[in-house]
């Protein structure tokens, strides 16, 4: 099949500005605040406090920073055990390892393709020391994240919530990122909304929060001089990246819906294929940040992976996500594989990985490929990327 490459690159997931971003932009250059302390900080803080209902928001230059944060309220010290899900982008991870935390990881379950609760209750078995647990909203779509708490309340664990890739999804009627002692929001470029840069530390703990925003600024003693009795870091965002927040925050609903459109029309234009689109909980409103499908596996085509190269071989009625990949990049497509599962990488190849019988999370990252979700992406566009992915199967 033979389709014209687009002159403009179809993105997997951009930002999308509205102009209300550059206005409050201009309102902090026209103010004089343009470091870390201002009204655009402000507003956006106590937006995100008011869509979560929680109180303590502190706005970091980074989910990472915010997830670093997290981990150090947790109380992680060297050689804790910290339980993590595997299936997820390292930044989840990492600042357990800058804690010198010792990471365990937990297999997905198939329903929301996040932490399995029974695989965190055989972890418990196995590690009744482990006080911390991180899990993810993968894609924007809610874990089971109320079985997963339940387990963290039963064994007296920190539950740390990352809802970097799902701010305004929520389960059972409650918002991701309130059901962690500590919760991450991403503010990324290709975010639901972004800051360009940045993230949100959130918790319901105000003294935690304040802790925080110490920390995030140098941990900078109330004295008159520069005094300093605890480390601190350089996490705080700035009033001027706040601003395209505060201006994107404006939007969210209306991200959120053009999201949910382009899901909808991948399940119905891919309809009859052997392929299925990434699962969510019945109890559930994901965000779909991401379109992922999966295929069957009686309909993958011959292929290998190494931790740096791919090789496959077409087969009718057969494909694999890096064939898909490779025709969809011919036409100026962008697409990105599932997530490499943590206990898969060679940073972390030693640690332990709790599962129950198969490697859920490895097989998603074989089958699985994330399509374009960019919410600019045209109808006209997206029935021509499924008209592709529709002839990898010929």
């Amino acid at each position: 099949m033979k389709v014209k490459p687009f002159e403009k690159r179809v993105l997997l997931s951009s930002a999308t500005m509205h102009g209300d971003e550059q206005k409050y932009v201009k309102e902090a250059f026209d103010t004089n605040w343009v470091t870390t302390v201002g009204e655009n900080i402000n507003q956006l803080e106590n937006g995100i406090r008011d869509l979560l209902g929680m109180q303590g928001t502190v706005a970091m230059a980074s989910g990472t920073s915010a997830g670093h944060f997290a981990v150090k309220l947790a109380d992680v010290k060297q050689d804790d055990i910290v339980f993590a899900q595997s299936l997820t982008f390292d930044a989840t991870v990492n600042p357990v390892t800058y804690e010198k935390g010792k990471l365990i990881f937990i297999d997905s379950e198939r329903d929301s393709w996040n932490m399995d609760p029974k695989a965190l209750e055989k972890a418990f078995e196995k590690y009744p020391e482990c006080k911390t647990v991180i899990t993810v909203n993968l894609y924007g779509v809610p874990s089971k994240l109320d079985e997963i708490k339940t387990i963290c309340d039963k064994h007296n664990a920190v539950l740390i919530e990352d809802a970097a890739e799902s701010l305004g999804a929520s389960i059972n009627g409650k918002m991701t990122g309130t059901f962690g002692k500590y919760n991450i929001v991403s503010f990324n470029g290709n975010k639901i909304i972004t800051t360009s840069g940045g993230g949100m530390l959130v918790t319901d703990n105000l003294e935690d929060a304040k802790r925080a925003r110490k920390w995030a600024t140098q941990a900078r003693d109330n004295a008159p001089w520069y005094q300093h009795s605890e480390l601190g870091y350089n996490y705080r965002m700035s009033n001027i990246v706040a601003g395209i927040g505060r201006g994107q925050l404006l939007h969210l609903q209306e991200h959120i819906d053009k999201k949910k459109h382009i899901y909808q029309r991948y399940k119905e234009g891919l309809k009859g294929l052997p392929v299925k689109m990434n699962p969510y909980l019945e109890n559930s409103e994901p965000i779909f940040w991401l379109s992922c499908l999966i295929i069957d596996k009686d309909a993958m085509c011959k292929h290998n992976r190494t931790d740096y190269e791919y090789s496959y071989v077409h087969e009718t009625g057969k494909t694999c996500p890096d064939e898909i990949r490779d025709k969809l990049e011919e036409i100026n497509v962008e697409t990105r594989p599932i997530w490499k599962p943590m206990h898969l990488q060679p940073l972390y190849k030693d640690n332990d990985f709790i599962k129950l019988d198969e490697d859920v999370a490895a097989d998603i990252f074989d089958r699985g490929i994330c399509l374009p979700s960019d919410i600019k992406m045209t109808d006209e566009e997206q029935d021509i990327v499924i008209e592709v992915i529709r002839s990898c199967f010929e």
